[in-house]
Order: structure tokens, then sequence, then C-alpha cells
């Protein structure tokens, strides 16, 4: 078995900004890593996007958003995010939560029902995510890159 990546616990200014308890904020926690932004304005931002859905279930970003909504990738492009899939509708898996197979930089990437944050090759979590490297990768963010 191939080993996953280096890992750092990092709960992305969560704690800092006063926030208690287990929460399935990583949308919230990965952009805030990766954009460097406070982890209070990503939270209301995400909060703000999915209280103003059809069918909402209130303004919160604490257990989870859907990243599939246009008002999700608008604001991920708003920051200076441009996202690259790696796998597409009936296609195999490629690429993997582990060394050498993303590039470097800042990343949001999304695996299955988790986003994580990995900076320079290193992931910034909370838990290690990359089931020792054979999580799959949906795709990614990547803060900073011309589209």
């Amino acid at each position: 078995m191939t080993s996953g990546m280096p890992f750092v616990v990092d709960d992305g200014g969560r704690g800092l900004a006063g926030f208690k308890g287990k929460a399935g904020d990583c949308v919230a926690r990965s952009i805030a890593i990766a954009s460097g932004l406070p982890y209070a304005d990503v939270y209301r931002s995400l909060a703000d996007g999915a209280g103003n859905e059809r069918r909402s279930r209130g303004k919160s970003a604490r257990n989870g958003i859907r990243v599939s909504r246009k008002w999700f990738k608008d604001y991920m492009h708003a920051l200076g995010f441009t996202w690259i899939p790696t796998m597409h509708i009936g296609g195999s898996c490629t690429t993997h939560l582990r060394a050498g197979e993303l590039p470097g930089g800042r990343l949001v990437v999304s695996c299955s029902k988790h986003y994580t944050a990995v900076v320079d090759g290193v992931i910034h979590d909370t838990d290690d995510p990359s089931r020792n490297g054979s999580r799959c990768v949906y795709g990614y963010w990547v803060f900073g890159a011309a589209a």
C-alpha cells in the first residue's frame, strides 16, 4: 500500500474564532486554510449562501453545505480559486490523496463526502483523511491559479 501524504492537525482557525465542539464544517475549514481568510468570515459567507437556498435548513455551515450549487462555485471563483476536475462521470479514479499526485500550491480538495486543505503537499485537517493514500480525489480548487 502506498502511504498517504504528510499531515498536520489544523482547524483552520475555528477554535480561535470561538466555535466549540465537533462539527461537519470541512468546507469552511478547508477554504479558510487554503485562502488564508479568517474562519469566521468564510463560515459566515457559506452560512449566508446556504441560508438563501430554496428549502434551506437555515443559515448554517456547521453540518456541511451543498458544494454543487452555483452560489458556492461563484463564491470560490470570487475568492480566486479555479476548479480542476480529476474524475468524470463513468470514469475511474485517477488521482488519490497521496504524495506526488496533486500539484503544489494551496488546494481545497474534494473527496468522497469530505473537503480537505492541501498546502504544498501537506494535508491540513482535523483528522487524516488520506486512508493511507487510497482516498480518491474527485477534483480540487486551486488558489490563485489563472483560469
